[in-house]
């Protein structure tokens, strides 16, 4: 993870920039989480840098979706004193309760075709383009393209399509 640190950054940083989960989650956070998420696993079989990338971009959505969750938690009476609700963060709630619906649609599809699931948390979570996520999953261009058309169709058939954050 050292030499691969900038480039966890970089993904990190376009995830954040689009607006998500909230501004308490910083790019420099989500790597050291994401860091010490890996730290855990036993074995990591990354075959190369590109294939390593798509693992952490996979570890990154779940650190996302796991913010999220603890924020939606706290919502709901959590460890944190009352607020009254005119200066509750509606707005970083509303993206929240997004994020969860995308992580479980994604949990869905996944079940579905992995490789489609695998392509969005590469090209959404982690703001790889379509050549670095092709090479990332060891596929041909052209399918991380098909496969980024018809995920991103199903999900907003999944996900109602109700003007929230586009994929």
């Amino acid at each position: 993870m050292p030499l691969l640190y900038d480039d966890l950054r970089r993904v990190a940083r376009a995830q954040l920039r689009r607006g998500r989960p909230g501004a308490t989650l910083g790019t420099t956070v989500l790597v050291h989480e994401l860091y010490l998420k890996m730290a855990d696993q036993r074995r990591l079989d990354a075959r190369d840098r590109g294939h390593f990338l798509a693992i952490s971009a996979h570890a990154m959505r779940q650190v996302i979706a796991d913010y999220a969750r603890r924020r939606a938690a706290s919502k709901r009476g959590g460890d944190l004193e009352p607020v009254p609700l005119d200066e509750a963060p509606e707005i970083a709630d509303r993206e929240a309760r997004w994020l969860l619906d995308v992580d479980r649609a994604l949990d869905r599809l996944a079940a579905r075709d992995e490789r489609m699931a695998r392509v969005v948390e590469c090209r959404f979570f982690a703001g790889f383009g379509e050549e670095e996520t092709a090479a990332a999953l060891r596929t041909s261009l052209r399918t991380v393209q098909r496969d980024w058309v018809r995920a991103r169709a199903w999900l907003r058939e999944e996900l109602g399509g109700d003007g929230e954050p586009a994929l």
